[in-house]
């Protein structure tokens, strides 16, 4: 069978092609943070596991470390999670003794939340040797690392809410 002379030779891969070196997964800053998430997870589950506690709890515990009375908006807000996903764990911690929820007297639609003795004193069961952050291998480098995902983090929120500039 005669070939076309007008058949389309192979083209060169582009660097936005697949496969190409712009384009490999080790490349994206996006992967990087995710698989970080993916390994801060594991490297938690042993210490949070021993003591009955999932990540989400931990960090929820955290926050209402920061300070009493919270409401669970409040608290939504600086965990990044909506108030559907946030009350079953609210509601669990409750019931294990770790917090305490209350309407607020001045508005009845607002749930408030505290610590009890018992969250305070759990915290301190969390890494007290501060082996997980040794275990991010970067000493000195670690508050900067942190305030440059933070940074990241803010700056792709904020993208998010600005109307698409034309």
């Amino acid at each position: 069978m005669p070939t076309s002379k007008t058949a389309k030779q192979p083209e060169t891969p582009s660097p936005n092609a697949p496969g190409a070196d712009g384009r490999k997964l080790s490349n994206f800053l996006c992967f990087a943070v995710y698989s970080a998430n993916l390994a801060f997870g594991r490297a938690y589950k042993p210490v949070l596991d021993a003591l009955g506690l999932t990540y989400t709890q931990y960090i929820a515990l955290v926050a209402l470390s920061e300070g009493d009375d919270q409401t669970v908006s409040m608290l939504g807000e600086k965990l990044f999670l909506e108030s559907n996903t946030l009350t079953p764990i609210l509601k669990k911690l409750e019931s294990v003794g770790y917090l305490t929820r209350h309407r607020d007297p001045a508005d009845e639609r607002q749930v408030r939340v505290s610590l009890t003795p018992a969250g305070r004193n759990l915290l301190l069961d969390v890494d007290p040797n501060g082996t997980l952050i040794a275990a991010t291998g970067l000493g000195d480098d670690f508050p900067v690392v942190q305030k440059s995902v933070t940074r990241l983090r803010d700056n792709l929120l904020q993208a998010q809410a600005e109307p698409e500039k034309s």
